[in-house]
């Protein structure tokens, strides 16, 4: 009589891989690049030209006062937050256009809404020297994590005249 093993005398091996812990690591390396993506897309950068040596020595030239922020309410009953101020060209040469990166944090000091908004317009004639215009920049797309502040301010741009 041979030792053929019968059916019923087989040894159970499980397979080194079950159905259970091939789902377990699927979803962890799935929740895993999520977090990943989210934490390396944040805000996108702004497009556009940057600071030329030039203007980045003459913003020394520009100067933001009377700058306020308020909330206010559209048409649509939708909020809707106000900056105004001045900017005064204390230099010696016309501006066609001046652009500025309003940055807005969370609580936790991290930026989550970075926005380049033009404050002199070349069709407005600019910006002579020794002139001061007004701005008003309204925002009604802040995200709930805003931090309520007022945003850093940075001049991104100047285009000269």
């Amino acid at each position: 009589m041979a030792n053929n093993p019968t059916p019923a005398t087989k040894s159970k091996e499980s397979p080194l891989f079950s159905l259970p812990m091939v789902l377990f690591v699927a979803m962890a390396i799935a929740l895993g690049g999520g977090f990943w993506y989210l934490e390396k897309s944040g805000p996108p950068e702004p497009k556009g030209p940057v600071l030329t040596p030039e203007a980045k020595a003459y913003t020394r030239q520009l100067t933001l006062n009377e700058v306020s922020m308020k909330a206010t309410e559209n048409a649509i009953h939708q909020a809707v937050v106000e900056i105004e101020g001045n900017i005064t060209n204390t230099g010696n040469r016309h501006l066609r256009s001046v652009l500025l990166s309003c940055i807005f944090y969370d609580a936790y000091g991290q930026i989550i809404l970075k926005e380049r908004v033009e404050i002199v317009r070349a069709r407005s004639g600019g910006i002579k020297p020794g002139e001061t215009k007004s701005f008003r920049l309204p925002f009604d797309n802040l995200p709930g994590s805003w931090n309520q502040r007022m945003p850093q301010l940075v001049i991104a741009e100047i285009i000269f005249g």
